[in-house]
């Protein structure tokens, strides 16, 4: 059955709306995923999904960023997108306090060869200092070279169980990719929430789809919970199915 489209962004209180949305799940972290797509399936520009963006984008992506406890990224996605520390205006701080959360959400970066630059701008903010999860594996010397720029957790394996129960104590955990991450978590059945930004542009290209990886079987079967129509862009919820 075909629904319309909800009203564009203009018209709503993303903020409001993305923080009053339900997110429960029994044992674990509440996993969503928030990734951008051209309508010809790539997720990058030269490299960066940056280049994919319109006006709309950054009020949903600032909506979205104000709902979770932790921010998980993968270190290459780091890396390309030179990422910075997670900044939150007062009104969003405000209300995230307000609903009995940090101000600011833990940046959590997986890294299993510790491959960081310790020099990154991820870094520069010695208040909110980000998380950064690495194996066993890791050289020595890279997690010296670290110092006290970050926290650091090492876990026996990096796989997504294993990540969620480090972050056991986070109510909600947003996934920023990259695609290889994005896929880890999808195949475990760890994704219960995807926002997707469908951006209505042709870029062709040969960036990696959203989630990169082995065939998933079954397949992730999901529900589209909400639309909105941006100028230029689509912002998809979906839930998974069951």
């Amino acid at each position: 059955m075909l629904h319309q489209v909800h009203a564009d962004t203009s018209t709503l209180d993303l903020l409001d709306l993305y923080l009053s949305d339900t997110r429960s799940v029994s044992d674990r972290p509440w996993v969503m995923m928030n990734m951008i797509s051209s309508i010809d399936g790539a997720t990058a520009i030269g490299g960066r999904s940056t280049g994919l963006g319109d006006d709309d984008d950054p009020q949903v992506f600032r909506a979205i960023r104000a709902v979770p406890d932790v921010i998980l990224v993968g270190a290459g996605t780091v890396t390309a997108e030179n990422y910075a520390p997670v900044t939150l205006d007062d009104e969003r701080r405000e209300r995230r306090v307000a609903l009995g959360k940090t101000e600011v959400p833990t940046l959590a970066v997986v890294s299993g060869r510790l491959s960081i630059d310790p020099e990154a701008r991820l870094f520069s903010d010695p208040e909110h200092k980000a998380l950064i999860i690495t194996s066993t594996m890791a050289d020595p010397a890279k997690l010296a070279m670290l110092g006290d720029a970050a926290d650091v957790a090492i876990l026996p394996s990096l796989d997504p169980e294993s990540i969620l129960g480090h972050l056991g104590a986070a109510s909600v955990v947003l996934l920023e990719g990259g695609p290889t991450l994005n896929a880890q978590f999808a195949g475990a059945g760890l994704v219960d929430e995807m926002n997707l930004t469908l951006r209505s542009a042709v870029v062709a290209g040969d960036s990696k789809r959203i989630t990169s990886g082995p065939d998933i079987d079954p397949i992730v079967e999901m529900t589209v919970d909400r639309v909105l129509q941006g100028d230029r862009s689509l912002f998809i919820r979906y839930l998974k199915t069951g």
